[in-house]
Parts: C-alpha cells; structure tokens; sequence
C-alpha cells in the first residue's frame, strides 16, 4: 500500500502572502490544524496553530500584517506519494514532524498525511487482526 491509497487529498494551502488572520480564520473553518504554504503547486513552508500562537499571538504581532512566509516552516519535509507507511512513520521519527506533505514525482502538492492519520490507520489494521486471533482461538 503506497500513499497514493492513504493520503488526504484536497489540502487547505495558501500563498506566503497570506496574512495570519486570514490564515486563523481558514483553520477554523476547515476544523484543521495545518496550512500548506505553496507557490506553484509547490510546497514551500507549513504554517501550524501552534505557529501562530507562538510566533503572532505570543509576540504581540499583528494578525492583519504578520504573513505566512513571516510564521511559516520552510522547506518542510515531503514524501512522495508512491512511498509506504513505513518510510512516513521513519520521515516523521526522523524530522520531528506530525505532518507530511505529499508530493508528486514533479514535486506538486498531492495531498497531506498526517501522525493522526497514521494511527487511526494503525489502529483499524490492529483491530483487524485481533479479529483474526479471536476467529481463531478456541472458545473459553
């Protein structure tokens, strides 16, 4: 199973122009808690809630003037989507990163996954097969 099965395709991204509080106001609205920073179909920076808390809120910046490209992780870490979970959950170990941006082999944005996703993956997969011992136990 590569990614191209896993990943949460129609990600919220914005401009690096993007203000802050524009940038609030969508991850309200979408009930989300990143953005995808991106120029040309191009990942170029994730902004977090967390990232404007602490790099906007935090430091008494100013929402309406404070930009992505001001708040934002550059260059984040991407994955191509033809990769498996194993080389998602090593990318995340390995970087510190709840979120990937995944990535077409033209390095466009494909869509995103995320350490949520993963463990509600990993969790229905773990159900699964204690399916399998409970089927194959004998009866007490």
């Amino acid at each position: 199973m590569t990614l191209r099965d896993l990943v949460i395709e129609g990600v919220e991204t914005a401009g690096p122009s993007a203000t802050a509080e524009a940038l609030a106001m969508r991850l309200e609205e979408a009930n989300i808690g990143s953005i995808i920073i991106e120029e040309g179909m191009e990942p170029i920076g994730v902004v977090t809630d967390r990232d404007l808390a602490l790099r906007v809120v935090a430091r008494d910046g100013d929402p309406a003037t404070v930009t992505a490209s001001d708040v934002m992780t550059e260059t984040p870490v991407t994955i191509d989507v033809e990769a498996g979970l194993l080389d998602v959950t090593r990318l995340m170990r390995e970087h510190a990163v709840r979120r990937l941006p995944v990535v077409g082999e033209d390095g466009k944005l494909v869509g995103i996954i995320t350490l949520d996703d993963v463990l509600r993956l990993l969790a229905w997969e773990i159900d699964n097969l204690g399916g399998v011992i409970e089927a194959e136990s004998p009866p007490y």
